[in-house]
């Protein structure tokens, strides 16, 4: 019996994702996602988050396999219509959970997003944000001046995190990076890395002059008074990849791009 019986396809919609979608409706048959028993996801890295937030939202673990029609698609597998399959016989689960943001508005109002990649909160003027860092209601940091800071879990180790000069974590390890973006005060601090089983809290000093804004995965806040970060161990997501194109094994060499 096949592993994935049934099976659902979904495109981005950009022209090379389309055109790849027509093609696999003419070799396979899919069923509405509400009946698959995994995803077929075309398109690139922002369109499969899309997708995942969408299963967290409906709180379904429906395993996923994305293949690249996108710009850097690191989450996805290399596109080719052949062996469909087989590929998804042979895929190697990797199984992830997001953080957690729960986020207080300078207005009171309070908002909880869930990030697959990393919470990241950004100065929204010209002047730099004022923050303190509590970890595990212990006061870390007093005052960090910085253009921000950002929260990411493993997966999205290699992507903000890194560009901010973050640490690669490798996927099996249980940590989460704490990253400041273009620190001042203090100007040595690098970050942190941390047990994921802690619990970031993030409030901003000054709000009203040095306004900051919240970002999980892709959905901003504005006006932010704190946010408090932690991973999510009620929900997680399933991604399948091919053995030998493997995530956890890409995470690791990342490490070794010059």
């Amino acid at each position: 019996m096949s592993r994935f019986p049934k099976l659902a396809l979904l495109a981005s919609p950009g022209e090379p994702a389309r055109k790849a979608e027509k093609q696999l409706r003419e070799i396979h048959e899919f069923v509405p996602i509400e009946e698959a028993d995994a995803v077929i996801a075309l398109g690139g890295d922002g369109f499969l988050l899309q997708l995942l937030h969408r299963l967290l939202e409906q709180r379904r673990d429906l395993p996923t396999y994305g293949m690249n029609l996108g710009t850097i698609g690191f989450l996805m597998n290399n596109w080719h219509p052949d062996d469909l399959l087989n590929r998804l016989e042979r895929a190697k689960s990797v199984t992830v959970m997001p953080l957690m943001a729960t986020i207080e508005a300078s207005s009171g109002q309070r908002f909880t997003l869930p990030a697959i990649n990393e919470v990241s909160l950004l100065r929204e003027t010209r002047q730099a944000a004022k923050l303190q860092i509590d970890v595990n209601g212990r006061t870390v940091l007093d005052e960090l001046i910085c253009d921000g800071v950002l929260v990411a879990t493993p997966v999205g180790s290699t992507a903000y995190n890194l560009s901010a000069n973050g640490p690669i974590l490798p996927l099996d390890s249980s940590l989460l990076a704490l990253t400041p973006i273009s620190p001042f005060r203090p100007r040595r601090w690098k970050g942190a890395i941390l047990p994921d089983r802690y619990v970031v809290k993030l409030t901003i000093l000054e709000s009203s002059k040095r306004p900051v804004s919240a970002v999980a995965d892709q959905r901003e806040i504005r006006d932010i008074a704190s946010v408090e970060v932690a991973l999510d161990r009620n929900r997680s997501l399933t991604l399948l990849f091919d053995p030998e194109h493997a995530l956890d094994d890409r995470i690791a060499m990342e490490q070794f791009i010059t």
